[in-house]
């Protein structure tokens, strides 16, 4: 990269953009395809702005578990025999017999990241970390849709910016924490998504009071931990619905998520879409995993058998307020039921509240109005999971993530991730092979990348 801010010579074929999940595994299928066929590689390059590789850091709680098989890892879906699979993670780590012992479809989620960080750390030449991507643009004339060639914009952890040129990107900068308006996170004010930091930086005598709100698996398992991990505290679980909802996940209905299911989402008529969503977002939305809701229950009857309450569910009840007041929080809640309000005094209060989709306007800038959007302003995507230019653009800009309304609710989850990724990187690997042809340079047959 050149440092100036001018473009550097070298043009990738592929940059990504973000190094979570979704982006480590479009690089394993690109590096795949360059072993399958060597004299035709992809040259690309990820950009992470994190300074290590690190995912949902702050929700590993303990012995808390995957909702998906380990055998819907970044790989296996796409190319069983995948040097980056689950398994030859676990062959690696000397512990494939004991895993196999354990009789359990679900790891930990602390062992998952391990598997992550060990993949990543095996991806490690082809990803700069603590680079913070600011902006994507057309290469040539200023405000052209029609190159075939982007420019990157790219700011490095030291405040220096260099911009690389790339055919093609692929935005996977992940979710944006959400919190209800006017709230802002701080001490004592919390998303999930910041949580075993936060409540690390504390000394556990100061929490006498904590409140979680939200009813999903988050929420549900950040109640558990603070009854738990704080003994003499009172935990509050504030829960806009009637109590917990448990996640769909038998066999027929996890049929969504299945590959397939993709192709009958997006090809799919407006009543079949309405369909998926009306009969199946319980798979994964607001919904907590069975053994956790029975795990505090329990708890709740062991209170009540023993005569003593220290966790506490306030169902149907939303947050009306929330105010700093010296060293805690005055948190002001509202019942549906009766339109009642009730003022907690607590030392921590966390939103698990859940996250923001994907909008790659952020990064894309003045160039975004060169992609359409459909009737409802949301981007058009086409199968392959690239945006769908409203000019002659021929450079690439694909995105994982952002497409639930295109691409159905597995679109940017870990359950279609092998597939996905290889999709895309057939695509790439497509595009470019008709770009050469076309251009009436020779060119080696490109073998799939799945």
């Amino acid at each position: 990269m050149d440092i100036a801010g001018r473009p550097s010579q070298e043009i990738y074929d592929v940059v990504g953009i973000g190094f979570g999940p979704s982006n480590m595994s479009l690089a394993i299928a690109l590096e795949e395809h360059e072993a399958s066929s060597p004299q035709h590689p992809l040259k690309c390059h990820f950009f992470e702005r994190q300074p290590t590789f690190g995912w949902h850091r702050n929700m590993l709680l303990p012995s808390t578990t995957m909702q998906i098989s380990f055998l819907k890892d970044l790989a296996t879906f796409r190319n069983p025999t995948s040097r980056f699979s689950f398994i030859s993670y676990l062959h690696a780590a000397d512990r494939l017999v004991q895993f196999v012992n354990n009789q359990d479809f679900f790891p930990t989620r602390q062992e998952f990241h391990q598997y992550l960080e060990w993949a990543a750390a095996g991806l490690r030449d082809r990803v700069t970390y603590g680079a913070e991507v600011t902006s994507i643009r057309p290469a040539g004339e200023a405000g052209s849709g029609t190159s075939d060639i982007l420019e990157i914009e790219v700011r490095g952890g030291d405040g220096t910016t260099s911009v690389v040129s790339a055919r093609n990107v692929v935005i996977s900068t992940g979710l944006v924490p959400r919190l209800p308006e006017g709230v802002t996170s701080d001490e004592r004010v919390w998303h999930s998504s910041e949580f075993l930091s936060r409540f690390h930086a504390q000394a556990p005598g100061d929490l006498k009071s904590v409140a979680v709100v939200g009813a999903g698996q988050s929420a549900a398992e950040i109640t558990r931990f603070l009854y738990d991990s704080l003994p003499h505290a009172q935990v509050t679980a504030v829960i806009p619905s009637y109590g917990y909802s448990v996640a769909d996940d038998t066999p027929f209905a996890n049929q969504v998520f299945d590959p397939s299911a993709v192709d009958e989402y997006y090809f799919g008529t407006e009543r079949a879409r309405d369909s998926f969503w009306r009969y199946h977002r319980n798979t994964n939305y607001s919904v907590v995993d069975a053994d956790v809701i029975r795990a505090l229950y329990q708890r709740s009857y062991d209170e009540q058998v023993r005569g003593s309450q220290r966790l506490h569910f306030r169902n149907l009840t939303r947050v009306d307020e929330v105010e700093r007041v010296g060293s805690g929080a005055r948190v002001v809640v509202r019942s549906v039921l009766d339109d009642r309000t009730e003022e907690l005094a607590l030392d921590a209060l966390v939103f698990a509240t859940g996250y923001d989709g994907l909008d790659p306007a952020r990064l894309l800038g003045d160039f975004d109005r060169h992609f359409l959007r459909d009737a409802a302003g949301r981007h058009r995507v086409e199968r392959d999971y690239r945006l769908v230019p409203a000019s002659g653009l021929t450079a690439g800009v694909y995105l994982q993530g952002g497409t639930e309304h295109t691409h159905g609710l597995s679109s940017a989850l870990l359950s279609n991730i092998a597939v996905r990724s290889g999709e895309i990187a057939d695509s790439i690997v497509l595009r470019r092979t008709e770009r050469e042809l076309g251009s009436g340079r020779p060119v080696q047959a490109a073998r799939s990348a799945a």
